[in-house]
């Protein structure tokens, strides 16, 4: 049976057509091949599986370095069972919650591969070990580790073990604290002692002492002021690095990174309430360090500074502000 021509014509262009549309989705403007788009991989949640030490004389220190985590008083504390290096009795666990393997709570998963690396604080590049030392001076108000002490060693090699669990290459997320939005008012004490009553002094204490353990090696929740407390030039004493970790931790009954409890500025304001040391009374440091002040973070209340802002505006805020002048000034800002 034979097909007019007109139907012969029509039925080759529709053929050509749908040809060239094929063809068209699968190249460029300029007539190349286009790969398809990749759909980004998700961020895995940093996470370590303390069932996977392994049972050698490696494990067997990293095991040491995690007791050291968890009840760090309890052995170099002021009455430790294997030295006294601490000048009270928190544990590495309090601030680096779950042995320093809680996303976005001062998790240390990443700290063997981060380190050496420059500290504005110091004005120099530290070690891990140096670090370590750091948190045993300020937080803990104490007295360096020797370098090849078995308590170095042992922190070493356990955060070179929970270090094995980030994925190589690939987007992971809970390395950091949790970011907050800088509001467009400053902190406020006052009502940050509103809220500490509320919500944290059924743990903390209405004087901020915390609460022992029962052997009193060792505080459950830990001081937040006091002779017990940490020292001014600790991470926890700025107030937005104090507020980022309270947004994804507390109150530890209520709040998860996911779903924090505080709004932004309630943690800026109980961090601004705790950090108060026209209130609270605090060990004093040997030095307030940043020898180079245009390389000090934005919420560290001591000067000199590298801008016209007061240090109570660099304590409390509002910090946009000061924002704005270090970047119209080319210069980088850290908090």
């Amino acid at each position: 049976m034979k097909m007019n021509a007109s139907r012969i014509v029509w039925s080759c262009f529709l053929a050509a057509t749908a040809v060239t549309v094929v063809y068209s989705c699968q190249t460029n403007v300029k007539g190349k091949n286009v790969e398809p788009e990749e759909t980004a991989p998700a961020a895995v949640l940093l996470k370590a599986d303390s069932a996977a030490i392994p049972d050698d004389k490696y494990g067997a220190a990293v095991k040491y370095g995690q007791e050291l985590m968890y009840r760090t008083a309890y052995y170099i504390g002021p009455d430790g069972v294997n030295g006294r290096y601490l000048g009270n009795r928190m544990n590495c666990t309090n601030c680096h919650q779950n042995g320093g393997t809680k996303p976005y709570s001062f998790n240390l998963m990443l700290s063997h591969e981060q380190y050496p690396q420059y500290r504005a604080r110091e004005g120099k590049v530290l070690t891990l070990a140096e670090r370590v030392n750091n948190c045993i001076n300020r937080p803990h108000n104490g007295k360096s580790l020797p370098l090849d002490s078995k308590e170095m060693v042992a922190f070493l090699a356990y955060f070179r073990w929970i270090n094995s669990f980030v994925p190589k290459g690939k987007p992971h997320k809970g390395g950091k604290n949790l970011d907050i939005v800088l509001p467009d008012v400053a902190a406020s004490p006052e009502r940050g002692e509103l809220l500490y009553a509320q919500h944290c002094s059924r743990c903390h204490g209405a004087d901020g002492e915390g609460i022992l353990i029962e052997d009193k090696k060792g505080y459950a929740y830990p001081p937040l002021w006091g002779p017990e407390g940490y020292q001014p030039g600790s991470s926890m004493h700025r107030i937005i690095k104090q507020a980022q970790w309270l947004k994804a931790n507390m109150p530890f009954d209520k709040a998860t990174w996911e779903k924090p409890f505080l709004s932004d500025l309630e943690a800026l304001d109980i961090a601004a309430f705790v950090n108060d040391d026209s209130r609270h009374r605090r060990q004093t440091p040997a030095t307030f360090d940043y020898p180079h002040i245009a390389e000090k973070a934005l919420d560290y209340d001591k000067g000199p500074f590298a801008d016209t802002f007061s240090a109570v505006a660099h304590k409390y805020g509002p910090y946009k502000p000061m924002i704005d002048y270090w970047k119209s000034k080319g210069q980088k800002v850290t908090y």
